[in-house]
């Protein structure tokens, strides 16, 4: 389903973000990928979402060289992608069901599939009863929950998650990766990047470690210590 080939990441000032990265990920993996800050995490995963493009290399998606894109397609490429961001991005001055409702109108959902379809993802990520409240009224377990559903709108194959415990306790965090595991056992790929060295030893799924920019781990988990 994605495949990085020799791809290279310099910035203009001449940091090298990623060198000679290849990395193959089947559909329905669950890949935790780890590193020290700086390593080349966030790049990675903005080079997935399109957000950045590689120096050298190819980023192959579902049969699609994404590195060639053309910017007008990016918009329809991300709308294949459930993307969670660290600092959740929720409209604060919207409910969790408008928040959710909100991703799936920009794309020209009509109302019809969106009253239809918000109620099962709620449900999927534990926020029954919890529809009418802000952001603001809810726990920060629950603001990243409402942010898991907005990302699964579009029912997306993959799921990239940036950090999305950074903030949370550790009874909280966990609660957060039972969600992901349960949307991975329906079949969706989850990307997940984090720093929480017992979570991915819990999950015992597939780790990528990068350090200085090249990748200098990559299998199943047997106990990788960050």
């Amino acid at each position: 389903m994605i495949q990085f080939t020799n791809v290279d990441k310099i910035f203009q000032n001449g940091t090298v973000a990623l060198k000679n990265v290849n990395v193959k990920i089947k559909g329905g993996e669950f890949i935790s990928i780890v590193g020290p800050s700086g390593a080349g995490k966030s790049t990675f995963i903005k080079l997935l979402i399109a957000e950045e493009r590689p120096t050298n290399g190819q980023i192959v998606v579902g049969g699609v060289n994404i590195a060639r894109m053309k910017k007008r397609r990016i918009p329809f490429y991300r709308r294949k992608l459930g993307v969670i961001f660290q600092d959740f991005k929720l409209l604060p001055q919207a409910t969790v069901w408008e928040n959710v409702a909100f991703a799936m109108e920009v794309s020209g959902e009509s109302g019809k599939i969106i009253k239809k379809v918000v109620p099962k993802i709620l449900s999927l990520v534990g926020l029954e009863g919890k529809e009418k409240l802000y952001p603001e009224e809810i726990s920060g377990g629950e603001v990243q929950r409402v942010a898991i559903a907005r990302a699964l709108a579009h029912q997306p194959r993959i799921l990239i998650a940036d950090e999305p415990t950074g903030n949370l306790d550790p009874r909280t965090a966990q609660g957060v990766i039972d969600i992901l595991k349960k949307i991975n056992e329906l079949g969706t790929t989850i990307i997940m990047a984090t720093h929480n060295k017992d979570i991915v030893n819990k999950l015992q799924e597939r780790v990528i470690a990068i350090e200085k920019g090249s990748i200098s781990y990559d299998r199943k988990n047997a106990g990788y210590m960050l």
